[in-house]
């Protein structure tokens, strides 16, 4: 049985199911509900709240919060925040989210149009490799393809070898590498920008 995708007034479009009939995560958009807890899986993938600057976690929480609010509440029709959900929990389990956009070709990404981008892939670290993260991939697929598009791109830090290897397995290459003097001053990892070439199912 196909997969029921649709448009909600507001431009958010919503997901009800996963690939498989007895899959434990649903993915869906996002709701203004839910920000609480995608701002806290966000914030506590990509910061620590331990060590020297963990006094500035709840700062950058709030940030991210806020951030996400404004995204949602928006009207751009090609922006969506979709979550994954533990269907064997008794409640409303939140467990991980990404976001997908559109942007604008660069000099740096070399791709020169506008293509679609995902960001913000994060898991609760509880529910890590247990494919939630594989299934929000296949997701934003399914919704670039909806768009009209037949390519997906996203970055990735070379030092996130479990990222890398994520996406690696899931069809993404390398399509651009950040240049070493961007990064030597900084003393940070380089970002490696990742594309895929989404061929069309008759199953979306």
């Amino acid at each position: 049985m196909t997969t029921p995708w649709f448009f909600h007034p507001s431009h958010q479009l919503q997901v009800f199911a996963a690939d498989q009939p007895f899959n434990q995560f649903q993915i869906r958009a996002a709701t203004p509900a839910d920000l609480t807890n995608v701002a806290e899986i966000i914030t506590e993938s990509f910061h620590s709240p331990n060590g020297m600057w963990g006094w500035a976690f709840p700062l950058l929480r709030l940030g991210i919060y806020e951030d996400l609010r404004h995204r949602l509440a928006s009207s751009t029709p090609h922006h969506v925040c979709l979550v994954a959900v533990d269907t064997t929990a008794t409640t409303d389990n939140l467990v991980g989210t990404v976001e997908l956009g559109v942007r604008f070709g660069d000099s740096w990404t070399a791709v020169g149009k506008s293509f679609p981008y995902l960001s913000n892939l994060a898991v609760h670290p509880k529910y890590r490799r247990l494919g939630a993260a594989s299934e929000l991939l296949k997701a934003c697929e399914k919704v670039a393809l909806l768009w009209g598009f037949k390519d997906l791109y996203l970055h990735v830090l070379e030092n996130n070898h479990q990222a890398r290897q994520l996406y690696f397995k899931a069809g993404y290459q390398v399509h651009q590498v950040e240049s070493y003097w961007n990064t030597f001053f900084l003393g940070r990892s380089r970002q490696i920008f990742l594309h895929k070439y989404l061929p069309h199912s008759e199953t979306i």
